[in-house]
């Protein structure tokens, strides 16, 4: 809905423009109907309704992160129970076949295990959607951990579960939030909100390397060398703290992602660093697509030109999504249309670039024979690129009132094709490739 057209059509009616907010919150829209009115207070700041309205939602939850109280007393006594937990997996006696630690294996499952109690217990919802989604996902994990420790499987599988597994974890913590109706608003913003948490997660990650680094060169200074477990207590001990004090940190329990707080501090950095990227991003793509014909045959050659290319891929959609905006108010509309059209044609170059890559895998394939690694590639390479293909499509046909909401539905419809590849290479890898 043209929330915004509404909005200036009842500039003069207070109890229509009231039934008109409550009427968003019932469709889960309030946060368009905030930006909205953001939007029509920017271009008629005198309108007392207006203004009204305006300081109303900037104090709203999800509008504002202050009065928000982080729930230390829960968060901290389960990251010290996830940090013991890490750390005692790290033991290098409990090292997999191929020298590949368990602990590889199984963090992103645990500590996923972690956030789901941890928000389930913060915001004191029912424990039945959190508590079946944990047993989904130890069904999950058991069955990839164990082909990959006793089915006596290549190292491929065991490194693509190290992998894979991290996807359907995070997928786990989105299900807890968003069970049973996983609408397109809630789940575009939960995505956006995991690469707030991520940031989140890695700040925390570098300030705590940096205390254990820093402790152990102090010892290592007046010649006493710390014990391995006390080593690994100050590294991956430290680690295991962050990721339910990133999501204390970043994400409010007791609110859906939609009504998240994603347009101030990090949040905001996040979607002004990779906007500004975005032409950087389109620059060098174009660079690159006149270099290629001097060097063609380099990927079909060289695998690990092929694995610089995947991790391009995966870093750019990461970049579209954390440029596209949760609402059509966060942005005048000369900015969204430069927005969008950055964002159509990275795509487009990136399509072009994935399209060589694949053929280059296709190539490789044909020529030595599918193996796990050349089909994990080919199928990720093919559910980017279709993404992207709709990513263009869809913005083709969209006009300028829609283009958002388009490009947002695209990365959540993207992002259920995302948890079906996984799924299908943890489940289905054992069995082909016996």
């Amino acid at each position: 809905m043209n929330y915004a057209a509404h909005i200036r059509a009842r500039r003069d009616d207070a109890r229509s423009l009231e039934e008109l907010y409550q009427a968003s919150l019932r469709k889960g829209e309030g946060d368009q109907f905030s930006a909205a009115v953001r939007a029509c207070y920017r271009e008629s700041p005198e309108a007392v309704l207006y203004a009204a309205w305006h300081y109303r939602l900037a104090q709203a939850p999800g509008e504002s992160s202050e009065g928000r109280r982080i729930n230390w007393r829960l968060a901290v006594p389960l990251s010290i129970a996830l940090s013991l937990i890490f750390w005692v997996l790290s033991d290098p006696r409990l090292e997999v076949a191929n020298d590949l630690p368990f602990l590889a294996l199984v963090w992103a499952p645990i500590g996923a295990c972690f956030i789901i109690a941890f928000l389930a217990l913060a915001s004191g919802k029912n424990w039945k959607v959190p508590a079946l989604v944990i047993a989904g996902l130890a069904g999950i994990t058991a069955y990839a951990v164990l082909f990959a420790v006793f089915g006596q499987g290549p190292r491929d599988y065991q490194v693509l579960v190290a992998v894979h597994l991290p996807i359907l974890a995070w997928t786990a913590i989105g299900a807890s939030l968003l069970w049973p109706a996983p609408g397109d608003p809630d789940l575009f913003a939960f995505l956006k909100q995991s690469i707030e948490v991520a940031f989140t997660g890695g700040l925390y990650l570098a300030g705590g390397g940096a205390l254990a680094v820093i402790t152990s060169g102090l010892f290592e200074a007046i010649g006493v060398s710390l014990p391995d477990a006390i080593q690994r207590l100050l590294l991956v001990g430290v680690a295991g703290l962050m990721p339910i004090l990133a999501v204390a940190s970043a994400y409010d329990p007791g609110l859906p992602p939609s009504r998240q707080s994603a347009q101030q501090g990090l949040g905001k950095l996040i979607a002004t660093l990779t906007r500004l990227l975005l032409p950087l991003t389109l620059l060098i793509l174009i660079i690159y697509l006149f270099v290629i014909p001097f060097n063609f045959m380099a990927p079909f050659r060289d695998r690990d030109v092929l694995i610089v290319y995947n991790v391009m891929l995966f870093a750019i959609m990461a970049l579209l999504l954390g440029a596209t905006p949760l609402a059509a108010g966060d942005l005048p509309p000369q900015r969204q249309r430069l927005l969008r059209q950055g964002i159509v044609a990275v795509a487009a170059l990136t399509v072009l670039v994935s399209l060589y890559a694949l053929s280059a895998t296709i190539y490789r394939t044909v020529l030595g024979g599918i193996t796990i690694n050349r089909l994990t590639i080919i199928g990720w390479n093919s559910v980017n690129i279709g993404i992207l293909a709709w990513l263009i499509y869809s913005q083709l046909r969209a006009g300028p009132e829609g283009w958002i909401r388009r490009l947002q539905t695209t990365f959540s419809r993207g992002a259920i094709a995302y948890v079906a590849w996984a799924l299908f290479l943890l489940v289905a890898i054992p069995l082909l490739f016996r």
